[in-house]
């Protein structure tokens, strides 16, 4: 395998020549630049990338931190970091902080040195404590996440106004007794989303005290929601969850237990992940265009890896749009849920 020594000597120029050319920094002519270039096709040299970063004091490379790495969401975001990333000749470096405050630190600390830039979202931890392991000198845009006093740049979604409208939407379509699925407690989006549908529950429909069923964000966490339905035989014309793998997971159990969606009780979600499309019905639901917002937030990145001065006031809050579409669709029956199941399961609870 040909060194940086051998490229030099096969231009006849100095190691350190050779480097600036092939790195293509100043105080290299052009006739110089273009023998070290045919000299690394000659001997097919491949630079150290290692090497290549301490010279230049770049990695190409983009650090980004999520509570998880799993599920459509994520997954959705990543595709549109990439999307940006790959065009700019930038590569990613995934870390995951399992929605844990100690690991969110840990995970941001083994990022320096190795990235050139770092994309975060930290739902659970508070501003001034994410300030204090948030390195100034390296380029950072938070995700998902409003930077409240710090001045650092973020996109995030406009949670409370989607929740806001959904539960109206809901309320328009004939719906009197809107359940919601929530999120885990500490996440920031949940409980946006949540108030959001309180408030609208309030102003619209005039109920103080609307039934709120807890969640995880897990389609599991959709199934026992729509148990605790049932079994509780609570009164419930709609269901409002959170996130739509909980709304898919409702929708099934409900299935199961011979309640028709939208015939019985609609169900909506929140975030438009792709299985959205294609479960049976299909599913409503606040479109974020997920990968939009991991498109933005890199490319807000790259305007800082450029020189750019961003703070707080530079960022942007995405607006979701509502996705009617079959789980809303249809006449509704003002009925308890527990009415919808047949005679013979009822007596079994």
């Amino acid at each position: 395998m040909a060194t940086l020594r051998d490229v030099a000597r096969e231009a006849g120029v100095s190691v350190a020549t050779a480097s600036r050319a092939i790195n293509g920094l100043g105080n290299v002519t052009g006739p110089t630049r273009d023998a070290v270039l045919a000299a690394v096709k000659k001997l097919n040299f491949v630079p150290h990338s290692g090497a290549r970063s301490l010279t230049r004091r770049k990695t190409d490379t983009i650090g980004v931190i999520l509570p998880d790495l799993f599920g459509e969401f994520f997954s959705e975001i990543i595709r549109g970091i990439d999307l940006v990333a790959h065009e700019s000749g930038m590569h990613l470096l995934l870390g995951n902080m399992h929605g844990s405050t100690h690991e969110t630190a840990a995970a941001i600390a083994s990022m320096r040195g190795r990235v050139d830039g770092l994309l975060v979202m930290p739902p659970d931890m508070k501003p001034e404590l994410l300030a204090g392991h948030l390195d100034p000198a390296l380029p950072t845009v938070l995700l998902n996440y409003d930077a409240g006093p710090l001045d650092v740049p973020f996109v995030a979604v406009d949670n409370y106004h989607g929740a806001y409208a959904m539960t109206e939407a809901l309320l328009d379509r004939g719906a009197r007794q809107v359940v919601h699925i929530a999120g885990p407690k500490h996440n920031r989006d949940a409980r946006d989303r949540q108030r959001g549908f309180v408030d609208a529950m309030a102003k619209i429909a005039k109920e103080r005290s609307p039934v709120i069923l807890p969640g995880d964000f897990s389609e599991e966490a959709g199934e026992e929601a729509a148990r605790l339905l049932i079994q509780g035989q609570l009164p419930a014309d709609a269901v409002f969850a959170s996130n739509d793998l909980m709304a898919v997971g409702c929708i099934q159990q409900l299935g199961e237990a011979g309640i028709s969606v939208p015939r019985d009780v609609m169900v909506a979600g929140f975030d438009d992940i792709p299985l959205a499309r294609h479960v049976s019905p299909a599913l409503s639901t606040m479109q974020v265009k997920i990968d939009r917002l991991g498109s933005t937030a890199m490319m807000m990145l790259l305007r800082l890896l450029r020189g750019e001065t961003l703070g707080a006031a530079s960022s942007t809050v995405l607006t979701p749009t509502l996705i009617a579409r079959g789980t809303t669709a249809g006449p509704v029956g003002l009925a308890a849920v527990s009415k919808a199941v047949p005679a013979a399961d009822r007596d079994s609870d």
